[in-house]
């Protein structure tokens, strides 16, 4: 389930950042043929193992700190952060503080 339509076409960070008490929580804003817009909240000290992904992403620091890994170059998040990732391109992520981020993931372009 989506939280966004064409009805409801804006939010409010502040009414859907919710962290869990460990762990990640993930919320899917929207999604269309070529997009998926997902709210990330991880909790403190969360970790998320090195992986990759085979659409090209963004990931767009809402609040809070951690330090994202990609292609072994560590970059300091923090709000106003906005990050490409290519597709396939290997990335991690540590919080150091409670972080929520956008992550859209998109279809990749030639």
């Amino acid at each position: 389930m989506t939280i966004m339509s064409s009805e409801n076409t804006a939010i409010y960070w502040k009414e859907v950042i919710e962290y869990p008490p460990t762990g990640i929580k993930n919320k899917i804003l929207l999604e269309d043929g070529n997009c998926r817009y997902i709210l990330m909240s991880l909790s403190l000290g969360k970790a998320i193992a090195e992986h990759t992904n085979p659409r090209n992403a963004t990931v767009n620091v809402i609040e809070g700190q951690g330090i994202l890994t990609l292609a072994g170059k560590e970059i300091s998040l923090e709000a106003g952060v906005f990050i490409f990732i290519p597709a396939n391109a290997p990335h991690a992520i540590q919080s150091s503080t409670e972080l929520a981020f956008l992550l859209t993931l998109s279809e990749q372009f030639n």
